[in-house]
């Protein structure tokens, strides 16, 4: 008679991995970030990914700015945190600073979900970072595209990739893979970068990880997520 699945890793309560290969993840984070209720931007929900049934949220305002109003809309790829293991677009603080972004920037906002570990090993998220892309070009480009990108009120010409965490991980990534003058998105353009609080990993311990923990980031469960166990593929790499 076979042995009872047990635990083989454990990021912190949150994800564990059982020996029968099966996957526990709370649902229950326990954020106390109540949700702003912006009545200046209007979102939606979107499929991006049929295959891995990935969607993604638009964000846009509902009027162009007084002080420019013949200006369009830029573009702001926001790309959430949680370690690659949890997190969604749906999350509180990710929804709330999208809010902001758009009202704040007077942007249009697309804030994608991506695979998580240790389901979907590395490079999955960031595939699924470029995938979004992809999906934002074909819009612009079809008769039939969404409203909110082809309507004529966005500037794909300026997108902007932000990543929050893990999210600054992938942020990173795309960067490396589309590269300085990149055509091949065209006549979508990203222009820049912009990597908050970015997850990176290595070797040596950088001076933030050297310096006193936090409560909840402390460095245990930082070393959890970075497991190989929970992310990588054997041929994957973060460097």
């Amino acid at each position: 008679m076979g042995s009872l699945p047990h635990v083989v890793e454990d990021c912190g309560g949150v994800v564990q991995l059982f020996s029968d290969g099966t996957i526990y993840r709370s649902k229950d984070i326990g954020f106390p970030v109540p949700i702003i209720n912006d009545q200046s931007i209007v979102f939606k929900d979107c499929l991006f990914d049929k295959i891995n049934n990935l969607h993604l949220r638009l964000y846009k305002p509902t009027s162009m700015s007084p002080s420019s109003p013949a200006k369009k809309f830029s573009v702001i790829l926001f790309l959430h945190g949680g370690g690659f293991c949890v997190g969604t677009r749906d999350w509180p603080n990710f929804h709330n600073c999208c809010l902001k972004l758009a009202s704040g920037l007077n942007a249009l906002v697309v804030a994608p979900d991506y695979r998580l570990a240790p389901e979907h090993r590395l490079p999955a998220a960031m595939e699924d970072g470029y995938s979004a892309l992809q999906w934002l070009q074909a819009q612009v480009l079809s008769d039939k595209g969404d409203a909110w990108v082809n309507g004529g009120e966005v500037d794909y010409d300026q997108v902007f990739i932000l990543g929050d965490s893990s999210g600054g991980n992938i942020a990173h990534h795309l960067a490396v893979q589309i590269g300085a003058g990149s055509t091949g998105l065209a006549p979508v353009r990203v222009r820049g970068y912009i990597l908050i609080a970015p997850f990176f990993g290595g070797v040596a311990r950088t001076k933030s990880e050297e310096g006193p923990s936090e409560h909840l980031l402390n460095l245990e469960i930082l070393d959890r997520a970075f497991h190989p166990e929970f992310l990588l593929q054997s041929d994957a790499r973060l460097d």
